[in-house]
């Protein structure tokens, strides 16, 4: 007897209907794309089976660049075209990044953010961003042969308002539909919880190549409440790397060093500080052109020479803490996220502050990527019944500047989003009939003291006496944690708008010209694609044929024998041409001209299994 299922209207599931949402972790040193297969978050690696992508895009004169491994190879032989750590770059002008004297590419100052200077023109950390972004975005489209639906993007808490902007222009540039951006440590803990199935109050102690992140979380079944953030943008495993760097020239006195030996310099460095974190001791040995350089560096050295960067880390956890009005006492654990917190003095710390060791069970390179995935799959609609509720925070305040130069803050940092917060403000001056309204972001009290967003002007006021007219400013923070403010005066009906593009973000002609230049490469992508295919295709037909010779040549006559030939060393010579079609043309032509061979090599084998078989009438 079948069974027959049975279901309200409208609400019977489609079997063939799944959408493919994707978690990318868009990180400093490296990154990754997940998804949920067969109910489970995991990693989607490469044609070679690596999960992580170095985030590391080298260009060359020809318009031709690479992504990841190989580009990471060639940092230390063409680092002024080797762009590393670009995330340190979103949304952020010349002046707002740290150590910029040491980098071994050109920064350009302009109206927006910084650029970098590559032998293929002025780069923006958004176009680069959005090159490793696609290259993850293809990997996810060859993996399940379909589109992607959206993607869900991690950026790190303290993450302000320009650099998520900055990160959702590259993700467009990238051709990825955003279905939210969430915190790295709010991800952590979406993945840590759903596995563990914990509660309580957790803190996510987030430190990666480039950024670190330090969040107080109360998970209590299935609700993800963020409590309270801290950390710095610009604190990372890459300032462990350049204080090791720093020490060692300090050490040995090299001077008048090229940028390409501080790149190389800085290199053996990170492979040092890595191998210290299994042995007690790393030989660091480096040929440069004027010297050679061989000492013995211990872990004790390395922990002394960057001390003062886990104590940085300490701080911030220590203001998290009291943002959240809790103690080091009062945590069920700390989650250990990034690569970088495999180093044996940062754990040996948190444990020193905790008064007990962090969790560190799961894999900290994967786990952000695994809960942005799980989070992915939510918001696609694949997994309804789940009943994961993700409330998460802003990081620093919003607010206005009011006279003489102060900030009015509206909506407080750590505050829950999506939010919406609104305050009244007045006229200063008798007839006044237009407001200029100045957003600012930051906790400082002086305007000059934190970062502007955005300027508009409310006009139309009726004109009154100073302090009659009532103007109520309203604040919307969206999921992604991206800001809108309109302007109302309530007596007449007159508003403004604007929905926040930092100064430090892309103008909509801007992210126009990016959009085109991307189809461009993309038409690019899509052809040396197809030629690759062809290829591999021309390949498989060819040695299809000389397995079928090797076994059944007697079948066919030599003049016929000879024909197919001929088809396959035209095959073989159509595979070094650049254009897909002519290797897709040999490919058919050998394809039609053994047809007949096939056939006869099918009768045959349909006349030996039946030899000596005896098929009577039923």
């Amino acid at each position: 007897m079948a069974l027959l299922q049975i279901s309200e209207p409208g609400q019977a599931p489609d079997p063939h209907t799944r959408r493919v949402a994707i978690g990318i972790d868009l990180g400093t040193t490296h990154s990754l794309v997940a998804c949920v297969r067969n109910g489970v978050a995991e990693c989607l690696p490469d044609e070679n089976g690596k999960v992580i992508l170095p985030s590391v895009v080298r260009y060359f004169p020809d318009g031709k660049r690479w992504i990841g491994e190989p580009a990471l190879a060639s940092q230390a032989s063409d680092p002024a075209n080797t762009i590393a750590s670009v995330k340190r770059f979103m949304g952020r002008k010349r002046a707002d990044i740290a150590h910029i004297d040491q980098l071994a590419y050109e920064c350009l100052d302009g109206p927006g953010m910084v650029s970098l200077r590559t032998c293929q023109g002025d780069k923006s950390p958004v176009e680069i961003s959005a090159e490793i972004l696609a290259t993850l975005r293809q990997r996810a489209e060859d993996t399940f042969d379909d589109d992607i639906h959206g993607a869900v993007i991690t950026v790190p808490a303290y993450f302000d308002d320009a650099q998520r902007q900055a990160t959702k222009d590259a993700a467009r540039l990238a051709g990825l539909n955003v279905l939210r951006l969430i915190n790295e440590p709010t991800a952590a803990a979406i993945a840590y919880g759903l596995d563990h199935a914990s509660e309580g109050i957790y803190a996510v102690y987030d430190l990666g190549g480039g950024t670190f992140d330090v969040s107080v979380l109360r998970l209590s079944k299935g609700v993800f409440e963020v409590i309270a953030t801290g950390g710095d943008s610009a604190l990372g495993g890459d300032d462990y790397d350049r204080a090791l760097t720093d020490w060692v020239i300090q050490q040995t006195g090299m001077k008048g060093l090229t940028a390409e030996e501080r790149s190389l310099l800085v290199m053996h460095a990170r492979a040092c500080k890595e191998a210290l974190s299994q042995a007690e001791s790393h030989d660091f040995n480096v040929s440069l052109s004027k010297e050679s350089l061989a000492l013995t560096i211990t872990r004790t050295q390395f922990e002394s020479c960057t001390q003062f960067l886990t104590k940085k880390t300490m701080q911030a956890m220590k203001q998290a803490f009291r943002d959240a009005g809790i103690q080091a006492k009062d945590l069920q654990g700390v989650v250990m996220v990034g690569g970088s917190t495999r180093m044996p003095h940062v754990q040996e710390a948190v444990t020193d502050l905790l008064k007990r060791p962090p969790l560190t069970n799961l894999n900290p390179d994967e786990v952000v990527a695994l809960g942005a995935a799980i989070q992915a799959n939510q918001l696609a609609g694949n997994n309804p019944q789940n009943d994961l509720l993700l409330l998460d925070v802003i990081p620093l305040s919003l607010g206005v500047e009011t006279m003489g130069g102060l900030v009015e803050r509206i909506v407080p940092r750590n505050q829950t989003i999506p939010t919406a917060m609104a305050q009244d403000f007045t006229t200063y001056q008798d007839g006044q009939t237009a407001l200029a309204l100045h957003v600012v972001q930051g906790e400082r009290d002086l305007v000059a003291d934190c970062r502007s967003l955005a300027r508009f002007e409310l006009r139309g006021i009726p004109p009154m006496a100073a302090g009659a007219a009532r103007i109520r400013v309203t604040f919307t923070v969206d999921a992604d944690g991206l800001l809108s403010v309109e302007a109302l005066e309530t007596t007449s009906g007159v508003r403004a708008q604007i929905e926040v593009k930092p100064s430090y973000g892309l103008s909509d002609e801007q992210i126009a010209s990016m959009l085109q230049e991307s189809f461009q490469t993309a038409q690019q992508d899509m052809q040396a694609r197809a030629l690759a295919e062809a290829r591999l295709e021309a390949d498989r037909m060819w040695l299809a044929t000389q397995s079928a010779l090797n076994a059944d040549k007697d079948l066919l006559s030599d003049q016929e024998l000879d024909i197919i030939e001929q088809l396959m060393v035209r095959v073989q010579a159509a595979k070094s041409e650049s254009n897909p079609s002519i290797i897709e043309s040999a490919t058919e032509a050998l394809a039609k001209g053994t047809e007949a061979f096939a056939a006869r090599r099918m009768n045959q084998g349909i006349r030996k299994a039946l030899a000596g078989k005896h098929i009577g009438a039923t």
